[in-house]
């Protein structure tokens, strides 16, 4: 049953792919109320006919939710308290400008998404009016209404943040909502926080989905670690030179990374055994799908920060541009992509 408080709000997801329909089907259980709106035509119908199928490893549960075409907001009467942002990264902006007068004066969008998008929430929205994630959950959809969630409640984490003062009530109303779904922390920074994830991203998502195989298999393969370390290493090193400081992420305590001469391995290790044996990076979901993937704003943010302070990130580019073959059709999403990014790597090595 839900807490009363919670009656009285007006709550949105926005991009109700397999993170944001996972939230709501939390939220849903928990007797919230909750719009889930998608631009996937036949993933709405689906959910308003036969309901939002959730799988899980040991059980599968139909909920009756809301749903809404995104062609129908322009007709909708009513105000958010809360919208949680789950579209891709790349499509921020457009999202924000198009749910901002769907916003109530004092409500928040909370970005549920990859990369460093807080600051472009808030540019759109204001900052009073925003709340930075960091969200760890591992989830898949290729069927319409249907989500394979691989992170049950237990292994599933967030991080919340408020970038203005103002927003502080609304900080912890969120952080109730979402204890509802995961376990939630509050860093003391925000946007570190959010690189930090960055980080892991550049190796998860962004090289780990070259490999074509679950996120286990892959990182297992010979020669992978190393890559993972140094994918990870310079998208460390860069954060830190842009002035982030590291973070505690994925309900990890303080006391385990400082001064750890490990911490990547750690982090890594962690959300390797969290995901589960099935699961698959999001950027080889977009790959199998023949989707544009967030890469350009994960490994391709790190090539460019790097650029700007100065610092080389030939593995992170070695990354993108495998990428953008894999995109084009040139190449296919295979372990032997690991010894193409060794070879490239080898070979700007003797060019230099």
């Amino acid at each position: 049953m839900a807490v009363e408080w919670y009656a009285e709000m007006s709550i949105a997801v926005l991009g109700a792919g397999a993170i944001g329909a996972s939230v709501a089907a939390d939220l849903t259980q928990a007797g919230i109320d909750v719009l889930l709106i998608d631009q996937w035509p036949a993933h709405v119908d689906a959910m308003r006919n036969q309901g939002l199928l959730v799988r899980l490893a040991d059980h599968e549960r139909r909920l009756r939710v809301e749903a809404l075409h995104l062609c129908d907001l322009c007709s909708l009467q009513r105000r958010f308290d809360i919208v949680f942002l789950a579209v891709k990264a790349y499509d921020t902006r457009w999202s924000c400008e198009l749910i901002k007068p769907y916003l109530q004066p004092d409500g928040v969008v909370v970005g549920l998404q990859n990369g460093m998008t807080t600051a472009d929430i808030a540019d759109v929205v204001n900052s009073s009016r925003t709340l930075g994630c960091v969200i760890e959950m591992a989830a898949d959809m290729f069927e319409p209404g249907v989500v394979t969630r691989h992170t049950p409640a237990d292994r599933t984490w967030f991080g919340l943040g408020n970038i203005h003062p103002s927003s502080e009530r609304k900080l912890e109303e969120v952080e109730a909502l979402f204890r509802h779904v995961g376990k939630v922390s509050i860093p003391t920074d925000i946007m570190s926080a959010k690189w930090m994830k960055v980080v892991v991203n550049a190796v998860f998502l962004g090289f780990l989905s070259t490999l074509g195989l679950p996120i286990r298999v892959a990182a297992a393969l010979p020669g992978a670690r190393e890559l993972m370390l140094r994918i990870g290493t310079e998208a460390l090193d860069v954060g830190q030179r842009a002035g982030y400081s590291m973070q505690p992420i994925f309900g990890m305590k303080r006391e385990e990374i400082a001064g750890s001469n490990h911490l990547l391995e750690s982090i890594f290790d962690k959300l390797i055994s969290d995901v589960g044996p099935n699961a698959r990076p999001a950027v080889l979901h977009d790959h199998l799908k023949g989707r544009y993937s967030e890469v350009d704003a994960i490994n391709g943010l790190v090539v460019s920060e790097g650029l700007r302070f100065k610092r080389p990130t030939p593995a992170n580019e070695a990354v993108v541009e495998l990428t953008r073959q894999i995109f084009a059709g040139r190449v296919t999403p295979d372990p032997t992509n690991l010894a193409r990014i060794h070879m490239a790597l080898d070979t700007k090595r003797d060019g230099d």
